[in-house]
């Protein structure tokens, strides 16, 4: 238990997230599809820590943040943290799938994510990215767009750890 305070302490002061659990909002329900038209809902995610990352494929910003997400993202999905990716504000003919597929991304993306991003998440800007521990409570949202921000790992771990709680 110190430590789970402890390292929301830490996030808390470095990362925007909330130190004090009975102020943790549970992630709101969604659904959208993936660019293959196969429907993917909040509920699919049910008990697992989550990192969703709002982002668009014409933002430098996204672009620059994506290699760290994918770091962390490929260092613990094997203790089962997701990654989901979810579009918004695109151009008309944009495929982020294709986009994340030639950056070398081993997440995969949501399309059409606008109403989701801002009446759901308010969401303001890309890229916005938001951690889900594995009880569904959003533990914290952040801005950043450099990929080598030490709180991207500590989040991630944090996450993971949630899965025992």
């Amino acid at each position: 238990m110190r430590l789970l305070i402890a390292s929301l302490a830490l996030l808390t002061a470095s990362f925007g997230l909330f130190a004090q659990e009975e102020q943790l909002q549970m992630m709101p329900e969604w659904q959208l599809y993936n660019e293959a038209g196969e429907l993917v809902k909040s509920s699919d995610y049910k008990g697992k820590p989550v990192i969703l990352h709002f982002w668009a494929t014409w933002c430098p910003y996204c672009k620059k943040l994506q290699p760290g997400l994918d770091r962390v993202y490929r260092k613990y999905k094997d203790q089962g943290l997701e990654m989901i990716a979810i579009s918004i504000r695109e151009d008309d003919g944009a495929t982020p799938q294709a986009t994340l597929d030639d950056r070398n991304m081993s997440f995969k993306t949501l399309i059409l994510g606008d109403e989701i991003a801002f009446d759901k998440f308010n969401v303001r800007g890309t890229p916005t990215t938001v951690f889900v521990d594995a009880k569904g409570q959003i533990v914290g949202v952040t801005g950043t767009s450099d990929p080598e921000d030490p709180n991207l790992e500590i989040a991630a771990k944090f996450l993971v750890e949630s899965i025992a709680d």
